[in-house]
């Protein structure tokens, strides 16, 4: 089996830990500090995907001012966002992370909305396991 047989959805994360624009970044850098993950997902109605907030973007606001009180994670998170779904080949969703210097990409469907995320983590777990050592 070649990456080019392995789809995002086996291997991409669930569930996704979601906010809602309107929520205070404090609370956003909370809920990633307490599930140890880098990102979260950004959804509006019907789980439809309208940014994703990295722990990139928290060096950002850190660096720009220190979060005041009720900011909200609109301000910050990116909209334009790169997303793969779960029939797309991990070999293609690798190259466009690598192209764009990107650590999760979230995982959509046009019915469901945002279904998981796929990460370089995921990818590093499964390559770990999936690559077999050269005998000695």
């Amino acid at each position: 089996m070649t990456t080019d047989d392995i789809f995002v959805g086996r291997l991409m994360s669930t569930p996704v830990e979601t906010v809602t624009p309107d929520t205070l970044v404090e609370d956003a850098a909370g809920r990633m500090q307490d599930n140890e993950i880098g990102s979260l997902v950004v959804v509006g109605e019907d789980n439809a995907l309208l940014g994703i907030l990295t722990t990139t973007d928290f060096v950002d606001i850190v660096a720009k001012s220190k979060p005041k009180a009720e900011t909200t994670v609109e301000r910050y998170m990116s909209t334009d966002v790169t997303t793969a779904a779960a029939g797309d080949s991990i070999h293609d969703v690798a190259d466009q992370m690598v192209e764009h210097g990107f650590h999760h990409m979230p995982v959509v469907d046009d019915e469901e909305g945002v279904i998981g995320m796929i990460t370089t983590t995921d990818m590093a777990a499964y390559l770990s396991h999936a690559e077999a050592p050269a005998p000695a």
